[in-house]
């Protein structure tokens, strides 16, 4: 596989993909949104193990930079813990759909050849701009995620919801409570969703039990090219 980090008009980017790709194929797409504090890079390494030949990957860096202490830097698509604003949450997503335009151009995506993943506050970016989008997203991957308000998603929900939706979450998780996750499928549930729902006994990660469900998931909501 090849990686590569792009300056976008609005979010830089690294993308993925095969060793035998061209401009000119047609691939589908996976797009990745990493958690609080982390960056571009951070779900880049998914890639493989999710598919190496079968998909094209973009991964955009969250705008807002965050100092960590101690010398680290991160990033994240709001200031955590309640203490983001309007304007904030407003604004990462106004630049995450000029970046799904982006991607979808740049690849040459058919709308609904492309799925979403999150991860921790990038699962709750996924809630936020995949919803809307069940015509660009064949489905939604929701990791470890925080669950944006109620009100404010079900004001999204498109009249057809049989959008495809996994989520999963673990019992030690001590950043983001498995009671978000709890939170979400009876939130989609109760508006007509069916999302696959999986606790595991971890903490706030992505472990390769997640990974043993999520990627046979992935290849029956997205095929991979063959």
């Amino acid at each position: 596989m090849r990686a590569e980090i792009n300056e976008g008009p609005g979010l830089q980017y690294v993308t993925v993909v095969p060793d035998e790709y061209t401009p000119e194929s047609s691939y589908p797409l996976v797009v990745m949104l990493h958690g609080f504090g982390a960056n571009m890079q951070d779900l880049a390494g998914l890639a493989p193990a999710i598919n190496a030949t079968g998909y094209v990957y973009a991964c955009p860096n969250a705008p807002i930079p965050f100092n960590l202490g101690g010398g680290h830097a991160g990033f994240g698509w709001m200031t955590p813990r309640g203490q983001g604003t309007p304007e904030e949450t407003a604004n990462s997503e106004a630049l995450l759909g000029d970046f799904f335009d982006l991607v979808f151009e740049r690849f040459n995506v058919t709308p609904g050849n492309a799925l979403l993943l999150g991860f921790s506050q990038g699962g709750g970016m996924t809630y936020r701009t995949g919803l809307g989008r069940a015509d660009r997203f064949a489905g939604l991957v929701a990791l470890s995620a925080t669950l944006p308000d109620q009100d404010e998603l079900a004001a999204r929900l498109p009249s057809k919801r049989n959008q495809p939706i996994f989520i999963a979450h673990g019992t030690h998780d001590q950043m983001v409570s498995d009671d978000s996750a709890h939170s979400a499928k009876s939130f989609l549930e109760s508006n007509g969703y069916s999302p696959e729902f999986h606790i595991y006994s971890m903490g706030h990660e992505i472990s390769g039990e997640v990974l043993s469900d999520l990627v046979p998931w992935i290849k029956r909501v997205l095929p991979p090219h063959a």
